[in-house]
């Protein structure tokens, strides 16, 4: 379901422990220096620039100094298909400082355009109506599925669908939900529970779907099971 933007002003200090979102998130710091870890990439945002966390995207945060952030969460798809960093971050930032001041005196505006301006401030959407090439899943999931021995990359499927691999990412979040290693990882999993309701050892299992080990494999199962 679709969830209504929520504009906020926080506060961060030492890191809570990574998470993922349904949503997009985006950031732009106040005051303060904000570190975060995104799918593994460090990442140090300053006063003055912003980042767009995709949905699905694992991240943490942590501000020794501590940092004081505008944030929005948002499910417009339209995040997912802008640039993660502002292409026009001067004038992003002012508007920031301006929607904090405004959430902080409680002007009608921050809440019922907030996300408007901060999208218009950020850089172009991408041109309505623009035709867009298919991906064909039944395909990339059969050839996906021919390989889960191999070491696969998002960079591998991007190009059987004939997508970069930015535009492919947005494609695959838009249209399954999931991140590409997402995809790739679920696809892993559904084999080794067929080859495990198979009476296959866990042993034989794991080279076949892709893990380095049975331990591996099992870990990865029980993450699932939770998640």
């Amino acid at each position: 379901m679709k969830l209504p933007a929520h504009l906020s002003v926080r506060t961060y200090g030492q890191a809570p422990g990574g998470h993922v979102h349904d949503h997009s998130q985006v950031i732009w710091p106040l005051d303060g220096c904000l570190e975060l870890e995104v799918e593994g990439k460090g990442i140090a945002l300053q006063v003055g620039d912003g980042l767009i966390v995709r949905p699905g995207d694992r991240h943490d945060f942590e501000s020794r100094g501590g940092s004081r952030c505008l944030v929005l969460d948002s499910s417009n798809t339209l995040w997912q298909r802008r640039s993660p960093r502002p292409e026009f971050a001067r004038s992003a930032s002012r508007m920031a400082a301006f929607l904090a001041v405004a959430l902080e005196e409680k002007l009608p505006l921050a809440i019922d355009s907030g996300e408007q301006l901060l999208a218009q401030s950020w850089g172009a959407a991408p041109a309505a109506g623009k035709v867009r090439r298919a991906v064909d899943w039944k395909a990339l999931t059969a050839w996906t599925q021919a390989r889960l021995h191999q070491k696969l990359r998002a960079a591998d499927l991007a190009g059987l669908a004939h997508l970069s691999e930015s535009q492919f990412r947005a494609r695959c979040l838009e249209e399954t939900g999931s991140t590409p290693m997402q995809w790739i990882r679920a696809l892993r999993l559904t084999q080794a529970k067929s080859l495990r309701e198979a009476g296959v050892p866990v042993s034989v299992i794991s080279a076949r779907v892709g893990y380095e080990s049975p331990s591996a494999l099992t870990a990865a199962i029980g993450r699932a099971r939770q998640g």
